[in-house]
């Protein structure tokens, strides 16, 4: 019987140490190719800035083509901050319609009009700068 004792004393604060560990994260890895956000985390398709509100808002923004997809329907900005919406600048992918795509080219400094909501971010106008 003692060593029944022994081995449940043992085993309680074993098991809550290793239950407390369950909830430890790790910081993600800086990511070259990823882009950056404000607190110099990856900012891949979750975590992507959006409108919080549910409606949709346009805002404008000033930004260089630095790639497009047309298999995904999109073009990917450098762009500067947005204040409408509060945002940094930043690189990242927004929908656009093809001929919204076929106006522009990788490394064209462009101005450009969006819509941000839950659903996404499409760029509705563009012009080269």
């Amino acid at each position: 019987m003692p060593s029944l004792t022994w081995l449940t004393l043992l085993a309680v604060p074993l098991s809550l140490t290793a239950c407390d560990n369950a909830n430890d994260t790790e910081m993600p890895m800086e990511d070259e190719g990823m882009p950056m956000g404000p607190d110099a985390t990856p900012m891949d398709g979750e975590n992507m800035p959006t409108i919080q509100s549910g409606a949709a808002r346009t805002a404008s923004a000033e930004g260089t083509v630095t790639a497009i997809d047309t298999e995904a329907g999109t073009i990917t900005l450098d762009h500067g901050p947005v204040p409408a919406l509060d945002w940094p600048a930043m690189t990242m992918a927004f929908d656009a319609a093809p001929e919204v795509r076929s106006q522009v080219a990788v490394g064209d400094a462009v101005t450009f009009e969006f819509e941000a909501s839950d659903a996404g971010n499409r760029i509705a106008s563009v012009s080269k700068k």
